[in-house]
């Protein structure tokens, strides 16, 4: 059986965003399966990654800063501003989804893993994840 939503998350500010709870707490995750999340934009990505320390989400910003940072003279997609395009690069080297198993009703999560939401725009605004259940 394979269930599918589309969920909308709040605006949240540029940065690494642990919304695990968010997504299950809008689901009802069956005994057994995989969890597929997509995040329908192309400048915000999702990852799985450490969840108990703050200081992980900081060193990535600060890691993609330097990996890609902004106004860079050589780059042509400026319309939308100078977070744009390294935001599209950001999000590309991240990635648009992440799959999960399902093991006893739950996420079958590392102890300290979570997904993560990479906001890489100074304002995004809402993003929209589908959701897929395959049970």
């Amino acid at each position: 059986m394979i269930q599918q939503i589309e969920l909308v998350l709040p605006p949240y500010p540029r940065g690494f965003h642990i919304i695990t709870d968010h997504i299950t707490g809008e689901i009802k995750l069956p005994e057994t399966g995989i969890l597929h999340v997509f995040i329908k934009h192309t400048s915000a990505g999702l990852t799985i990654s450490e969840n108990a320390d703050p200081d992980v989400r900081i060193d990535y910003e600060s890691i993609f800063n330097q990996l890609v940072p902004e106004n860079l003279p050589f780059l042509k997609h400026t319309l939308e501003g100078p977070d744009d395009m390294p935001a599209h690069i950001k999000a590309s080297l991240v990635g648009s989804s992440v799959s999960i198993p399902i093991t006893n009703g739950r996420l079958n999560l590392g102890t300290w893993q979570g997904i993560y939401l990479c906001e890489f725009r100074n304002r995004g605004g809402a993003r929209r994840l589908v959701v897929t259940i395959s049970s």
